[in-house]
C-alpha cells in the first residue's frame, strides 16, 4: 500500500461500545419483570375465585354466630323476644349455671359416647367395604357404587321413616325377623323404652347414612396405592396384614384421618336423626347437646341458656376443627 492510499483511507472511525456485550437485548431484561407481574396477578386469582363463597358463608354464619355470642351473655326470655325490649346483661351467669348443672355433664357424656360408637362403626365398616371393592369385578363394583350413592342421596326424613317402620313394635321388620329366630316374645317389643336399645336404632340410622361417603372417599384413596409395591411385598413373603400395615395404610392414612375427623364433628352434632325417630318429641334420656340446647331455648323459653350451650358446643368442637385443618394443610404440603 502506497502513501497516497494511506491518506485516502484516513484514520479509523471509532466504533461505539455495545450496550449489551453479552448479546442480550433490552426486551430480554424486561422479561423477568413481566413474569413477576404476571405471577403477582396470578397469585391473587385464587382469592378472587373463592371470594363469593367467603362472602356467602359470612352472610349465612357470621350474623347468627355473633347473635349467639351476644345472647349467651344476656337473659333473654319470652317477654324480651315478643316486646322487643333489650335483654339485661348478666355476664357469665348463664355459663356458670350450665357448667354447674349435673344434667349438662350427663348430656355431654352421653353425646361423647354416642359419637365415639358411631364414628368407630362408620370408619370400621367403611374401611372394610372400601377394601372389599378393590377385590370385586368392575360391574359389581359399579353396582355397589350406585347403591351407595343412592343411599347417600336419600333425604333424612325418608331414611328416618324407613327406620321407624323397621323398628316398629307391632309391624317392624326387626321384631319379625328376631321372632322367627328366637321366639314370638319379641313381637310387640318397643325398642325405645330402653334408651340403650333406642340409641342402638339411632346409631344404625346414623352409620347407614354416613358409610357411603366414607366408602367412596377411602376407595378413592386406595386407588392411589401403587400395586407394584404390594406385589413386591407379597413376593418378599409379607402376609396380607403386613402388606396392609406397611404399604397400604401409610398411603391412605391422611385421608382416613380427615374423614374420621369430619365424622367426629358430624356425629357430635346429630340432631335430625334423634328428632325424627322420636316423633319430634325426644325424651330427656335421648337428649344430646344439640337437643339439650334446643330444649332449653324453645321448650323452657330460656334463649340465652340455649345460646350458651350452643357456644360451649362450638368451643368443644373447635379443637377437633383445628386438628382437621392441620391435617388438611399437611396433606396439601405432601402433594
Amino acid at each position: 500500500m502506497s502513501a497516497a492510499d494511506t491518506k485516502a483511507v484516513g484514520p479509523p472511525v471509532p466504533v461505539p461500545p455495545d450496550p449489551h456485550p453479552t448479546g442480550k437485548s433490552s426486551s430480554d431484561d424486561d422479561a423477568p419483570r413481566v413474569q413477576k407481574r404476571k405471577r403477582k396477578k396470578g397469585a391473587l386469582l385464587p382469592y378472587f375465585l373463592i371470594l363469593p363463597a367467603i362472602v356467602a358463608i359470612a352472610a349465612v354464619y357470621l350474623y347468627p354466630l355473633s347473635k349467639t355470642v351476644i345472647m349467651s351473655f344476656q337473659d333473654m326470655g319470652r317477654r324480651e323476644l315478643w316486646s322487643g325490649e333489650p335483654a339485661p346483661w348478666v355476664g357469665f351467669e348463664q355459663f356458670t349455671n350450665i357448667l354447674g348443672d349435673p344434667e349438662f355433664w350427663w348430656v355431654t357424656f352421653r353425646t361423647i359416647v354416642f359419637m365415639a360408637i358411631c364414628v368407630t362403626l362408620t370408619m370400621g365398616i367403611g374401611l372394610l367395604v372400601a377394601l372389599l371393592m378393590r377385590k370385586l369385578s368392575t360391574w359389581v363394583r359399579l353396582v355397589l357404587t350406585v347403591a351407595l350413592i343412592a343411599a347417600w342421596s336419600m333425604p333424612l326424613m325418608v331414611a328416618a321413616s324407613i327406620f321407624r317402620f323397621m323398628a316398629d313394635s307391632d309391624y317392624g321388620l326387626i321384631n319379625t325377623l328376631i321372632a322367627k329366630v328366637v321366639g314370638e316374645d319379641w313381637l310387640g317389643h318397643n325398642w325405645y323404652l330402653n334408651p340403650v336399645q333406642g340409641f342402638g336404632i339411632i346409631t344404625l340410622l346414623v352409620v347407614w347414612g354416613a358409610i357411603p361417603f366414607v366408602v367412596v372417599t377411602l376407595y378413592a384413596a386406595l386407588t392411589q396405592v401403587p400395586q407394584e409395591l404390594e406385589e413386591a411385598a407379597a413376593l418378599d413373603g409379607a402376609s396380607a396384614y403386613g402388606i396392609y400395615k406397611f404399604v397400604t395404610w401409610p398411603v391412605i392414612k391422611p385421608v382416613f384421618t380427615m374423614v374420621a375427623t369430619l365424622s367426629v364433628i358430624w356425629d357430635f352434632n346429630v340432631f335430625g336423626q334423634i328428632w325424627l325417630l322420636r316423633g319430634n318429641k325426644p325424651e330427656p334420656e335421648y337428649e344430646t347437646l344439640g337437643l339439650y340446647s334446643y330444649s332449653k331455648a324453645f321448650e323452657s323459653t330460656s334463649f340465652s341458656q340455649g345460646s350458651a350451650i350452643a357456644l360451649i358446643t362450638v368451643l368443644l368442637l373447635s379443637g377437633v376443627a383445628v386438628y382437621y385443618l392441620r391435617q388438611l394443610m399437611k396433606t396439601g404440603e405432601v402433594e
